[in-house]
């Protein structure tokens, strides 16, 4: 899965054809390891994406545009202030490892030509974006290395830039297949796949496993190795080198299970056979843009709303324990007619019965069985009989308010479900703060004294075109669900929800028309996707007529009721969203 030296040779080339002669007309910082760069050429406007994230570092061109703050952060000023105008002069590579160089080249406020580079480092947990001068000096960094973190190389402002430790891999773009293959077969011990990890830079695992499975089916040992697999490996490598010369080579996607995206390569990869499809795309940022999508919405919603889903999380699991301790005492009054029956034995039987004694041996009228009940030596029978009924109502009475406690719980419960699950699916500052909004209201959620309650206009519903023509408007959170239910949509409209979890009410304006079973099919699909069931395969999915719902009194926003209805199984299919949207 991690963007490799050898994909980054091909995404470099792309990119220089794409990139140099563009000049930088805005920069946002959606998050704080992410920038974006929108650039202009004679023939429009493209936007570059930058990320230092820990989970997907990489860059490439976007069609997503993720939303910004509404103060930029300082980071974002510095680069708006050096690179702003500037044009791309070139986009270089330091051979095959994981870091490429945007060259800029600009004018400063008086008029100076000026130049700077950004250096991209793709190396995982230490991933940086890093702004150099033309005298090799850090102006500075999304990620500020010092000594407390790093004692061979520091990264701040005013430091000198050097390169990361080199890992004495061999280049193979500079290396012929004999040297390599002698390398290779030096190193006894190791399955072939690890030792062209271990020779080739910049091969991911994935590649070099399926350079392995390609000349020996079991991956064998280098010393095992015989002369025709050896041969093949010479041939495989004498190729590879062949495609990075003359940048032939075509991205690819691996799905599985349903269409899940598993991995992705510049080579079409056979090593997992049937169980993982190999989805050919139009080019390496295309590839990296549709790979990182829901990736990279996940990771931002994290970071945006980490106290929330955390104060949200503890919340759920704090009523969760509530409820089962309630339930626990649910399940202890069961046995009150029992004791009540306890007490009336012991007054049928009052006058017979010793004082002082421990229990009372009785026969069971219901039964005819001789029971012994357990007593309060200290008390006389009737005051033990009176004790067991004072016990029965106490259990009746607990019976009665548990019930109704427990109820409430679940609702509760189940409210702050698809809260999470909002939040969880929310793609922006706005649509966070109209939830925050919502918890404020909800009472989850207290304002700050000096803290203004000052709304937002409302966002309106997703808006998707199906292929017969009907728009379809999903809701993006529980007030939004409620409005677009019971406001928005007409009586005979369509409504769908994923049956029995947390998810986006979705409804089709049929403007009194029969909804054709393709468009039905569609907003099923839209309403498993937008749901806590949009990375299952298959998700079941209720619809009715709006006429057919109804809210009940009291209840949280986003609930409703309904008794008529079908049930149709549909395939969360974000593809099928995009295509969907953008035909409004």
């Amino acid at each position: 899965m991690p963007l490799d030296g050898l994909t980054l040779h091909f995404l470099k080339n792309e990119l220089s054809s794409a990139l140099i002669g563009s000049r930088v007309d805005k920069i946002y910082q959606p998050s704080r390891d992410e920038l974006v760069f929108l650039l202009r050429t004679r023939e429009g406007s493209m936007r570059l994406l930058v990320s230092a994230s820990a989970n997907c570092p990489r860059l490439h061109l976007t069609k997503h545009a993720p939303e910004n703050p509404a103060q930029p952060p300082m980071l974002c000023m510095l680069l708006r202030k050096n690179l702003g105008g500037a044009a791309i002069t070139d986009v270089r590579q330091q051979g095959l490892d994981r870091i490429i160089f945007i060259d800029f080249a600009g004018t400063n406020e008086i008029g100076d030509r000026t130049s700077f580079t950004l250096a991209v480092e793709i190396m995982a947990k230490h991933s940086n974006i890093i702004l150099i001068n033309e005298n090799g000096v850090v102006t500075d960094s999304v990620k500020r290395i010092d000594m407390t973190q790093s004692a061979v190389r520091q990264i701040l402002p005013g430091t000198i830039y050097r390169l990361p430790p080199l890992q004495n891999k061999l280049n193979i773009l500079q290396t012929d297949a004999n040297t390599l293959c002698n390398h290779i077969f030096s190193l006894n011990g190791k399955r072939l796949s690890a030792a062209l990890l271990e020779t080739v830079e910049g091969m991911s695992p994935l590649v070099a496993r399926e350079i392995a499975f390609s000349v020996s089916s079991d991956d064998e040992a280098v010393e095992t190795l015989r002369e025709a697999a050896k041969e093949k490996l010479f041939s495989k490598l004498e190729n590879l080198k062949r495609t990075l010369c003359n940048n032939t080579a075509s991205a690819y996607i691996l799905k599985k299970d349903g269409g899940n995206l598993f991995d992705f390569s510049f080579t079409d990869i056979t090593q997992y056979g049937f169980s993982v499809e190999s989805v050919k795309m139009n080019g390496f940022s295309e590839m990296l843009d549709e790979f990182y999508y829901e990736k990279d919405l996940h990771e931002r919603t994290r970071q945006r709303s980490s106290s929330l889903l955390k104060l949200l999380n503890n919340t759920v699991a704090r009523l969760s324990r509530k409820i089962e301790t309630q339930k626990a005492e649910l399940k202890e009054c069961e046995n009150k007619d029992e004791i009540r029956k306890y007490g009336e034995l012991i007054l049928a039987n009052q006058y017979s019965l010793a004082k002082g004694v421990a229990f009372y041996d009785v026969i069971d009228y219901y039964t005819g069985e001789n029971i012994r009940i357990k007593a309060d030596p200290a008390l006389s029978p009737g005051a033990n009989a009176q004790k067991y009924f004072k016990e029965y109502r106490k259990l009746k009475t607990a019976e009665q308010l548990l019930g109704g406690l427990i109820e409430n719980g679940a609702q509760e419960l189940s409210y702050l479900e698809s809260v999470i699950d909002s939040i969880e699916r929310a793609e922006g500052f706005t649509e966070l703060g109209e939830i925050r909004a919502e918890l404020y209201d909800a009472g989850y959620l207290k304002r700050a004294k000096q803290e203004k309650d000052k709304r937002a206009k409302p966002m309106p519903p997703l808006e998707y075109i199906s292929d017969d023509g009907y728009r379809i408007l999903v809701g993006r959170n529980n007030l939004q669900n409620d409005a677009l239910t019971f406001k928005t949509a007409r009586k005979d409209d369509s409504w769908f929800h994923a049956s029995k979890m947390p998810g986006s009410h979705v409804v089709v304006c049929g403007e009194g028309d029969i909804i054709p079973e393709t468009t039905v099919r569609q907003a099923a699909a839209l309403a498993a996707y937008h749901s806590s069931g949009r990375f299952s395969s298959r998700v079941p999915v209720d619809y009715t007529e709006v006429r057919e719902l109804r809210k009940p009194a009291g209840a949280k926003p986003g609930k409703v009721i309904y008794h008529t209805y079908n049930t149709i199984w549909a395939v969360p299919d974000r593809t099928l969203c995009d295509r969907l949207k953008n035909k409004k």
